[in-house]
C-alpha cells in the first residue's frame, strides 16, 4: 500500500526530535550497562577489566542493598500517606470560602517550589536544630527534652522534610479536582439527610479517586531517587538507616569510587522502578477504566 505524501511529510518532521529522544534515553543507558559489566575503578584509571555480572552478584548480595531497597520503601510509601491524607485535607479546607483565601492557598502551594537542598537547609538548621530549632525552643517552652532528630529518629526527619515539599503538590491537583465536583450533587445529598461524613465518603472521596490516583503515580516516580534531603541531613546515617538506593549508588560510584558497582547499582534501580511504574500504570488504568 502506497504512502501518502502527508504521511511521508510527517514522518520526516517528527524523525529528528524522535531520534534525539532516543540517543538522549539509550546513549547514557548503554553507557551504564558497559560500565556495570567492567571492573572500573576511579582510583586505577586504565586498568578496565571486562568482569561479566560480576558487579550485580556483588551488588546484589551486599547487605546494603536490602537496607536501602526497604528504606526506599518506607520513604515513599510513608510519604505518600501523609501527602495523600493532609492534601485531601488541606483542599477541603482551601475549597471553603474565607477572607485572604487566594493568599492562603498561594502559602499552602508555595513549599513545593522551593528546592530540595534549601527545604533540607531549613528543616535542618532553623527547625529541627537540637540547640537552636524552633522545635527545639517549642519543646523547652513546655518542658520537654529536645530531640536530636537526624540521630534519635533520622528516618522520620527525612520523611518529614521531605512530605512537606511534597504535600503542596498533593494539595494543589486534589484542590483543582476538588474544584470540579458538582455541589447540587452535594446539596441534594444533603437535602436527603447526608452528614457531612456521609458526604465525603460516598461523593467527594469516589470524585477525587482520579487525583488521588495521578498523585500516587507521579509522586512515587519522584521519590524514588530522592537525593539531595539525604544527602544534606543525614548523608545516609547513622550506618544505613537512611540509605536508599539513591544514596547508595552515590557512595557506591563517589565514595567508594567503583563506576563498575554503581553502575550495575543503577541499572538494577531502572528495573526496579520499571516493574514499579508498570503495577501502578495498571492499578491506575483499572481505575480510570472503572469510571
Amino acid at each position: 500500500m502506497a504512502i501518502s505524501r502527508e504521511r511521508l511529510v510527517g514522518v520526516a518532521a517528527t524523525s529528528p526530535s524522535v531520534l534525539l529522544l532516543f540517543l538522549w534515553m539509550a546513549v547514557p543507558l548503554g553507557m551504564t550497562i558497559w560500565f556495570s559489566l567492567q571492573r572500573y575503578l576511579l582510583l586505577q584509571p586504565g586498568a578496565n577489566t571486562f568482569i561479566g555480572l560480576e558487579n550485580y552478584t556483588f551488588f546484589l548480595q551486599d547487605p546494603a542493598f536490602l537496607t536501602s531497597l526497604t528504606n526506599t520503601l518506607a520513604l515513599v510509601g510513608s510519604v505518600l500517606v501523609i501527602t495523600v491524607a493532609g492534601g485531601i485535607a488541606m483542599a477541603l479546607l482551601l475549597n471553603q470560602p474565607f477572607f485572604g483565601q487566594g493568599v492562603a492557598r498561594i502559602l499552602a502551594i508555595s513549599p513545593f517550589f522551593v528546592m530540595p537542598t534549601v527545604s533540607a537547609l531549613i528543616w535542618k538548621n532553623l527547625l529541627m536544630d537540637p540547640t537552636s530549632g524552633f522545635i527545639t525552643w517549642a519543646m523547652s517552652s513546655v518542658g520537654l527534652d529536645p530531640i536530636v532528630w537526624f540521630t534519635d529518629w533520622p528516618m522520620l526527619s527525612v520523611i518529614l522534610i521531605v512530605a512537606w515539599r511534597w504535600l503542596p503538590f498533593a494539595t494543589l491537583i486534589l484542590l483543582t479536582a476538588l474544584q470540579s465536583l458538582d455541589e447540587e450533587q452535594r446539596e441534594a445529598a444533603e437535602m436527603d439527610g447526608a452528614g457531612a461524613l456521609a458526604s465525603f465518603l460516598y461523593i467527594v472521596l469516589p470524585h477525587l479517586a482520579r487525583a488521588i490516583t495521578v498523585v500516587v503515580l507521579i509522586e512515587t516516580i519522584f521519590l524514588l531517587v530522592i537525593f539531595a534531603e539525604i544527602f544534606v541531613t543525614t548523608n545516609g546515617g547513622p550506618g544505613l538507616q537512611t540509605t536508599n538506593l539513591a544514596f547508595l549508588i552515590y557512595a557506591q560510584a563517589l565514595l567508594q569510587f567503583d563506576v563498575g558497582g554503581a553502575s550495575a547499582g543503577g541499572v538494577v534501580a531502572v528495573i526496579l522502578a520499571n516493574i514499579v511504574a508498570f503495577f501502578l500504570v495498571r492499578l491506575i488504568g483499572k481505575n480510570l477504566d472503572g469510571e
